[in-house]
Order: C-alpha cells, then structure tokens, then sequence
C-alpha cells in the first residue's frame, strides 16, 4: 500500500503570516482574522477537504530587530497584530467532527500548571483532537514583554523546556487515574478521592503540587509537536515529540535530519515509527500551466521583501546596498548583523539576487508549482525519497490556497492512494497518526512513566 500522506493547514491568528506582503491581494481575506467566521469558515472547508489538522503558529513579541525597532513589521503586518491561537480551537471544533488543532505554546515564560488544564480542558471539548507545538521562543522583544532584559540562552531555554514538559506529564499522565470519576450517585461520590494525587514536584524550574484540576481528557497528553533544527532542539525532540516539523537544504539533508532524530529517539527507548515528520510546503497549483504562471507571477510581485527582511530579524539591511555589489564584500567589511543574515547566501551573490530570493518562493526543497499531476509528483518524491510523513501547507491566499489544494490536488492524490478518503468518524488526533486505539502516548514514552504512582515519589 503507498504510504498516505498527512497534510496540515499552516495558520496563524494574524493577518501576516508567513507569505509577506501578500495580505493586499484582492483575494486574500486575512483581514478578517479577528472575525470569529473567518475561523469556523476555515475549519469547514479543511474538514471537506480532509486535512488531518490545522497548525496554529504563535509569536509573544515583535520583530523589532530591523532597522532599529518593530515600525517595518507593524507597516507590513509581520505577525502583528496577532490573536491568542488557543481561543480558536473551542470553535473550530464545535462546526467540525474530525479535523485536529495543533496549537502553539511557549514553555519559556508562563508556569505549567494553567497550561496544563488550558490543554486538558481542549482535549475535552474537541473530543481528543487537539496537538501542542511545544517553543521556547525566540525573539528579545518577547523576553523584555515578561521581564527580562534580554532572550534566556538557547540551551537553558531547552533545559526548562525538559522540566515543563516533566511536570506536564506528571499531571496529564500520573495525578488521576484512568478510574478516578466514578459518578456514583447512589453514595454521592463524583470522584473517588483513592484515585487522585499531588505531584509534589519540586525542580529546579518549578515547584507544583497538583492535584491536576481536570479529570483525564481522551488522549491525556495532547499530541506533542515540536520544530526544533538545532542539537538541543533535535534532543529535545527524539525524548518528547511525536511530530516534528522538519526541514533541510535538499532531500538528502532532510533525509539524514529525520534519520539523526529517530537514532537519537531510540537511545530514550523510543520506536523509530513513533514520530512523524512534515515539512512546510509551499504548493502553488492551477488547472493549467496558463494559470499556474499567472499565480506565481502575481505572488512575486506583491510578496514584500521589506517584511520578509524583518520576520528573519535581521540586522543587515540588503536594502541599502547597491544591487550589484557581492555579498563577499560586503562580509569581508563585517557590517553590523551580516553574521545573522549572511549565512546561506555564497559570497560571489549580488545583493541584487539575496533580494530576488529573499521572499522566494523555492528555497528548499519543498516548493512546487504546476498543474496537479505535477504537484502529486512531487509530493510523492518529498514522501519517497526525502523520508517525510506529510506536510504543513504554506498560505499565499485564504482561503485561496487550501481550496487549491483540495479541489486540485487532493482528487490526483486520492486516484493513486495517497490521500484518506474519508475520516475514521471519532477518532483521537494521536490514533490518526499512529493508528486505531493508539490515542494514549505508547508506553515506552518518556512521559508514560508517571502512570506508576511511584515514579511521582521519585
């Protein structure tokens, strides 16, 4: 049987995502994101077109980083204004049967214990079709908006990011047991009190005693998420995630990527098939060549190199260089923040062709535009050849470029067995990638542990 692929929506509750510049085409309604329709309409269509879940980004700062201040992301709506992606999730799923949430959280600033129910109480309402995009984010700005002067360093963040995740799992997993509610009216006892237990964490992070206030949830742990590229981020991973959003110059490199992960998963005692990986794709597709062209070029011509420039945080402004001079030179002058954004870019480049390609659309391996025979092709190659379970669907347009896909694209993947043809009604979000009565973490997770109550006492 071919492998089937997963396929996410790659959402944000903001108008600019990630295609900079594009929010001011005419068909593009992303102003509309604070409308409460704009979501549930979204949740529909991914729903009749199948996709396994939508992939809820989140930023907790500005990109100030640019020229000084954040005044080119606010001009170019670079991920601000933003909403909270969690409060989205209630309804979504309450016009929705099947599709997941796989919302973004940051381990870095707010203490675990709220966000242990906030996460419960989602799994509940959703009937166990939520994930959580575990970061430990990353700009200054967002350290500076909870009281700190500057970023906490990368690894320590990775390192709290391991205690958060511990004490999740303590609560999730170990304060109640399977049995707790017992509902027994007749000796008027809701929850039997044998059942539940503290946690008594104490860490060098954070201190919780529990109990847990919700009661266990359909999946328990949500489906944990995770996007790191660095060492840290890769280990942290192979312990915790069960999806990795995973990337790489080439096929080959993200192939070797997904295989240094699993080696590092099964050093926790982990399966090598109990992670997924996707990539971000960008997928352009028309019902001809003619149509394709039009999109591309029209895309080409509103993207904003300016917003791109300040969503990478750059301190180097390509922008006010001559076209023609070389990247070398420029390196060579050490002009400030060229160590930021002078990596990936060969010194004999123009600054001409960075700006071409800053904001491009085919960086990577995992751009297509074609016609859907040839997008399938290549969908299947990323699948094939580059290791990957499924992808997270890159927006140029909402809802545009899911409507695209589902009308275009997901009947050719379906005619060679690729793509569900139908949900499996009332499944978990977990069971959905890993198979029918898998909605628990498997046992040999590192946070499966806690259902012994004695590994609370440890």
């Amino acid at each position: 049987m071919p492998k089937k692929i997963h396929v996410n929506l790659f959402e944000m509750n903001c108008v600019g995502h990630i295609s900079h510049g594009l929010w001011v085409h005419p068909d593009n309604n992303r102003h509309r994101f604070n409308d409460i329709e704009f979501w549930t309409e979204l949740a529909k269509l991914l729903e009749y077109g199948g996709f396994d879940a939508v992939f809820l980004a989140d930023v907790i700062g500005a990109y100030d980083g640019f020229r000084g201040g954040p005044e080119t992301a606010l001009r170019e709506a670079v991920q601000i204004p933003n909403n909270d992606p969690l409060l989205l999730i209630p309804a979504m799923a309450a016009v929705t049967r099947n599709l997941g949430f796989a919302a973004t959280f940051s381990t870095t600033y707010e203490p675990p214990f709220a966000f242990a129910r906030r996460m419960s109480t989602l799994d509940h309402l959703t009937k166990g079709r939520v994930a959580w995009n575990v970061v430990t984010s990353y700009l200054p700005n967002a350290a500076r908006n909870f009281g700190l002067a500057d970023e906490v360093e990368h690894d320590q963040r990775y390192a709290i990011a391991d205690e958060y995740l511990d004490v999740l799992y303590k609560l999730w997993e170990g304060s109640w047991d399977d049995d707790a509610v017992i509902r027994d009216v007749a000796n008027r006892v809701y929850t039997d009190p044998a059942k539940v237990r503290y946690i008594n964490h104490v860490g060098k992070h954070y201190v919780v005693a529990g109990p847990h206030l919700s009661e266990p949830s359909r999946q328990r742990t949500p489906v944990i998420y995770q996007a790191g590229a660095s060492d840290a981020g890769r280990e942290f991973a192979a312990k915790h995630a069960e999806a990795v959003f995973v990337g790489g110059f080439t096929l080959d490199a993200v192939r070797a990527n997904i295989s240094d992960t699993k080696d590092r998963a099964e050093r926790y005692g982990r399966q090598r098939d109990h992670i997924k990986f996707l990539a971000g794709a960008a997928v352009i597709v028309g019902k001809t060549d003619a149509d394709v062209e039009r999109k591309v070029e029209e895309f080409r011509r509103l993207r904003s190199v300016d917003g791109h420039l300040a969503h990478a945080g750059a301190g180097l402004d390509w922008t006010r260089y001559d076209p023609s001079e070389r990247v070398g030179d420029i390196i060579e002058r050490q002009d400030p923040g060229f160590q930021r954004l002078g990596r990936g870019f060969t010194p004999d480049q123009t600054v001409g062709e960075v700006l071409e390609r800053i904001g491009g659309f085919n960086r990577g391996p995992f751009f297509v535009a074609g016609t859907p025979k040839v997008v399938a092709d290549e969908l299947e190659k990323w699948v094939d050849t580059g290791g990957i379970d499924g992808i997270n669907l890159r927006q140029f347009l909402t809802p545009g470029t899911a409507e695209d896909f589902i009308e275009l694209v997901v009947p050719e993947l379906r005619k060679r067995g690729r793509y569900r043809e139908s949900y499996d009604d009332g499944e978990t979000l977990r069971e959905r990638l890993f198979g029918a009565g898998q909605s628990r973490l498997p046992d040999v997770h590192p946070g499966a542990r806690y259902r012994d109550p004695a590994a609370l006492l440890v």
